[in-house]
């Protein structure tokens, strides 16, 4: 189980794909701008963030770069979900600091991936590295 923040002004698109992952057994919190975004990630402490990047007050781009910068997010497994998908919109998500740009509508074999991924960095976060 990941705790996972949707973040999309699209009402409706959020609260559906937040359904779907808590029927898959996660645990979910909602955000339908940039700096409502920022402040749920900043005291919630997700998982993974799926991140649209058409947000109003803050895109997503600026909210990635921001969630990068936070020491409580810094770690976070950052997923662009976007309507944006050329190789430019790309670029600029991975450069504003997400880890996956992923087109909407999404392919749920991506997300189910995604989460797979997201779930390993989660992991990987709390092993402790054994020295020698």
């Amino acid at each position: 189980m990941l705790k996972i923040l949707v973040v999309d002004d699209n009402v409706d698109a959020a609260e559906t794909t937040g359904m779907l992952l808590e029927l898959m057994g996660h645990d979910i919190a909602r955000a339908h701008d940039g700096a409502e975004a920022i402040a749920t990630a900043t005291s919630w402490r997700p998982a993974l963030v799926l991140l649209d990047i058409n947000l109003p007050v803050l895109s997503g781009l600026e909210v990635a770069r921001r969630l990068r910068a936070n020491e409580a997010t810094r770690e976070t497994y950052i997923v662009a979900l976007s309507g944006y998908t050329s190789p430019e919109d790309q670029r600029a998500s991975l450069a504003a600091g997400c880890d996956e740009h992923i087109g909407k509508p999404f392919d749920m074999n991506a997300i189910e991936m995604t989460l797979a991924k997201a779930e390993r960095a989660a992991v990987s976060r709390l092993t402790p590295v054994s020295g020698t």
